[in-house]
């Protein structure tokens, strides 16, 4: 595997949880960025302009669903790849459905799963997925 596959926001309030999230993906060969909340996000985004953002629901300020709302709302990260990484509810499934999420994986997570949605979203994006 050559060089990078793709740069991923991970977004989550819990320092523990963007580690382990950002191991992973390292590991695989992705870029990580992360950000603690959800106005962290739309801060940091402009700024690195990433492949993928995986976001928790439950974030202080601005949570996850309202931050996806927020990209999908905006011309330039409308059809950026949004995945949910949460311990959702059916009620927040569903809202992410409104909103355009394009994928979900629940906490606590299989790190093979997670990797798996990253590529599949990277895939969306038309980058190669990596491998």
């Amino acid at each position: 595997m050559s060089g990078v596959s793709g740069r991923v926001l991970v977004v989550d309030d819990s320092e523990v949880i963007r580690q382990l999230i950002r191991v992973n993906l390292e590991l695989e060969g992705f870029e990580v960025v992360t950000a603690a909340d959800g106005a962290e996000c739309l801060e940091v985004i402009r700024r690195v302009r990433p492949d993928v953002v995986t976001l928790d629901v439950v974030m202080p300020r601005l949570d996850g669903l309202r931050t996806a709302a927020r990209l999908r709302a905006t011309p330039d990260t409308s059809r950026l790849p949004i995945a949910i990484v949460s311990a959702c509810t059916p009620a927040d499934l569903d809202l992410g459905e409104t909103v355009g999420v394009d994928g979900y994986l629940g906490k606590p997570f299989d790190p093979a799963d997670l990797v798996a949605l990253v590529q599949r979203l990277m895939r969306l994006k038309g980058h190669p997925g990596g491998c």
